[in-house]
């Protein structure tokens, strides 16, 4: 790979368990270093669900199940796992990762999976 090509230039979002109702996404934006650093940092967070890092065109490179996923019910992560990817709201943070406007965003998962169909709607 060449010199340019080398360069990690990630969207990286964290599902973050607040209650059980209630999950965060939080999104960062980084390149190179920083990119790792970001996505180390989801991966490693006590109440992170999943974590998931997307290149700029909104695909899919890597992510798995982080520390918290042992806080929701096995049905929910499998669940998430599977509709991550289309879920609107995680789309949403990250077209504003991708816009360039920010390099950081966040705001409730709204999604129907959440244990008896409570959650942010």
């Amino acid at each position: 790979m060449g010199l340019f090509g080398s360069k990690k230039d990630w969207n990286v979002i964290a599902i973050i368990f607040e209650r059980k109702d209630l999950y965060q996404i939080n999104g960062n934006r980084g390149r190179g270093t920083l990119a790792k650093k970001l996505r180390d940092g989801a991966r490693s967070h006590t109440r992170t669900i999943f974590w998931a890092v997307f290149d700029q065109k909104g695909a899919f490179l890597e992510g798995e199940p982080g520390p918290g996923k042992s806080l929701i019910a096995v049905e929910s992560l499998s669940r998430l796992t599977r509709e991550l990817v289309k879920i609107p709201s995680i789309r949403n943070v990250l077209a504003r990762l991708e816009s360039g406007d920010s390099d950081k965003a966040a705001k409730p998962l709204r999604w129907e999976g959440y244990p008896g169909g409570a959650g942010a709607a």
